[in-house]
């Protein structure tokens, strides 16, 4: 059977699939809390229906993508200044210069088939058909603790981007073409990281 994989923007009624993607994504022990609400939804589709998104593999919800454009100017940031808790209603910037990820899924059973990059290839795109100058995203290095008490965070991305470290995270998103562009301390909670974010970017190429 040949994989059919279609990216296209989601709508309030899709929110019983977007659930079940998050749901599977991160899974217990993470807080259900923090999952998508219909509330959250609703403020996506309506403050910038464009970079809420969708993937489906034969029919199936596989993925989801959520981005705000905002206009970048290198200063530090924690996920929730920049995502709006998530709701991306006031730091949504309509004039911004910036397509700014805040948000990536994948439902486990269909992953490594390409879903989280047509998610990326999507966004690409998108940062194309609007002009932007860039594509960013807080990026996870769910590797770093394994090497914490011998590299500090720089060297680690360094090491990583040098190809002599794998990071489950950081890897694929060299492999996107996307390139380390700030270090961001206290992004959100996480261990595996020790609470760091690589934020990565990917150019407009029209615009270089």
């Amino acid at each position: 059977m040949n994989e059919h994989l279609v990216v296209t923007p989601y709508k309030m009624s899709d929110y019983k699939d977007l659930l079940q993607i998050q749901k599977e994504a991160f899974p217990p022990p993470f807080p259900e809390e923090l999952w998508w609400s219909k509330a959250h939804i609703n403020a996506h589709v309506n403050t910038f229906a464009e970079g809420a998104l969708l993937a489906k593999l034969n029919g199936e919800p596989a993925g989801s993508a959520t981005s705000l454009i905002t206009t970048y100017d290198g200063s530090p940031h924690t996920w929730e200044d920049i995502s709006d808790k998530g709701y991306i209603q006031s730091s949504h910037e309509p004039n911004g210069d910036t397509l700014y990820g805040i948000d990536l899924c994948v439902r486990p059973d269909f992953r490594g088939k390409g879903v989280a990059k047509a998610l990326y290839d999507a966004r690409k795109q998108l940062v194309t058909q609007l002009g932007l100058t860039r594509y960013v995203a807080g990026c996870r290095i769910p590797g770093y603790h394994r090497y914490s008490n011998t590299l500090d965070v720089e060297s680690y991305v360094n090491n990583v981007e040098q190809g002599l470290i794998h990071d489950l995270v950081l890897t694929f998103m060299l492999r996107q073409g996307l390139k380390p562009l700030q270090i961001l301390p206290h992004y959100v909670e996480d261990e595996e990281s020790k609470n760091y974010a690589v934020l990565v970017e990917w150019k407009n190429p029209a615009l270089t």
